[in-house]
């Protein structure tokens, strides 16, 4: 299951547990939980401190939870935690021993009050990128909530179940069976979803703060960079977040920036904010501006800013970084269908449409490369685009026009999204 190297990582992470672990297995008789049953085997041998045992109560079937020594599982596994979701894996195996998770100190005390008692589903194909974020999120709200549970699925292991529950978007989560949410999510964001009082406390928390000399309206690359530059001046910076990072979350490979040949836009964006909190910037994130009334307009000369949640602060100077959002068809039906047959992520959702027929919607890089990934999956892929002709690379087109299961169809204009309501 696992080659050595993988082994040899993964045996050195396992150096660092805090106390010993069960791994425990809820098995059947299909192929699948064979698969399972020798992961967790092969993980077991690798530390003196970690146990495997295959009598799981856990009525979802094959899957595996992870506990501490002499505990119920509260962290389960309803699939192969490979690919993107390794990092899940690992991640799991050290919280739940008791290692300190790498986030703020006050974001884990709100987490720790949330005393929640409720059961977390979060479905996820092994290729999203955006999919660990949350099933990491849930797992430690599980962690530090004693009555709680998280499980990841994976769609491919649970194929029929998928189908049956019309799930057509990774990352969805469920709590208690009823859906709260799908796509990237932020551990903050599932935190504020969670706490009832999160609103009022960061109003409150955002009312008594004292005016700013420069405030950055935005997190993305703009936004981080002028919020970097004002603070190294030594003057009070802050700035104001609907998510950090912006759109640059939502991208996979950024291969554009000068000096750094490739990366990962959520790395992007992480490495991002940690270079921002080397210096005294106040982050307000998960906040989104209502109202801006001038400096020439307010009795005390100041820029003035009402948020979404009733709060209202104050600045010198505002530099407005809005940035930028996917681009959608804006025709009737896109949004009613919005993750029940309209994806925007090939490479999260596009498992989901294994075996099916398959339309892209416009012909730039971005829609050839996405009907190219998708050709690797679906039965067929149309790529249909408004002008008379592609405006991608033309390396990408070749590769496309070579494809025996892509049709492109150009002069075309999307008017409406129809379909049977479900």
């Amino acid at each position: 299951m696992l080659d050595q190297n993988i082994k040899t990582q993964l045996k050195t992470y396992l150096e660092r547990l805090e106390s010993p672990i069960e791994l425990v297995a809820a098995l059947d008789d299909s192929d699948k939980a064979a698969k399972i049953k020798e992961l967790v085997t092969e993980i077991a041998e690798l530390s003196d401190r970690v146990t495997a045992r295959f009598d799981g109560q856990n009525t979802r079937r094959p899957s595996f939870g992870i506990a501490k020594a002499g505990e119920q599982p509260r962290v389960f596994f309803a699939g192969l935690p490979m690919g993107h979701e390794f990092t899940s894996l690992i991640l799991a195996l050290l919280q739940v021993s008791g290692y300190a998770p790498k986030v703020a100190p006050e974001l884990l005390e709100q987490i720790k009050g949330l005393q929640v008692s409720d059961h977390f589903d979060v479905f996820v194909s092994l290729s999203c990128h955006n999919c660990p974020d949350v099933v990491q999120a849930l797992n430690l709200i599980a962690i530090y909530n004693p009555n709680a549970t998280a499980t990841m699925i994976d769609g491919a292991f649970f194929q029929d179940e998928v189908e049956e529950r019309k799930i057509m978007a990774v990352p969805m989560v469920f709590q208690n069976g009823q859906h709260i949410g799908q796509g990237r999510m932020t551990l903050e964001e599932i935190v504020a979803k969670l706490d009832n009082n999160s609103a009022e406390k960061d109003a409150a928390a955002i009312n008594a703060k004292a005016a700013f000399d420069v405030l950055v309206v935005g997190a993305g690359p703009a936004g981080g960079t002028s919020a970097i530059y004002a603070a190294r001046k030594g003057i009070r910076t802050g700035m104001i977040a609907e998510r950090f990072g912006g759109q640059v979350m939502d991208t996979m490979d950024i291969e554009n920036f000068t000096s750094v040949q490739k990366t990962l836009g959520p790395k992007f964006a992480t490495d991002m904010e940690a270079h921002i909190r080397e210096y005294d910037v106040d982050i307000m994130n998960l906040q989104r501006v209502s109202k801006i009334t001038g400096a020439d307009q307010t009795a005390n000369g100041l820029v003035h800013l009402e948020l979404e949640n009733g709060a209202t602060v104050e600045s010198k100077t505002v530099i407005l970084s809005t940035g930028a959002r996917w681009r959608k068809m804006n025709v009737p039906g896109e949004d009613e269908y919005a993750t029940r047959g309209v994806a925007y992520c090939p490479h999260c959702d596009g498992p989901l449409f294994k075996g099916k027929k398959v339309a892209v919607i416009g012909g730039g890089n971005s829609g050839v490369e996405a009907a190219i990934d998708l050709a690797g999956i679906v039965e067929h892929v149309t790529l249909i685009e408004f002008d008379t002709k592609l405006r991608a690379d033309q390396v990408l087109q070749d590769k496309l026009n070579s494809l025996s299961n892509a049709t492109v169809i150009t002069h075309a204009l999307s008017t409406e999204v129809v379909g049977d309501g479900s």
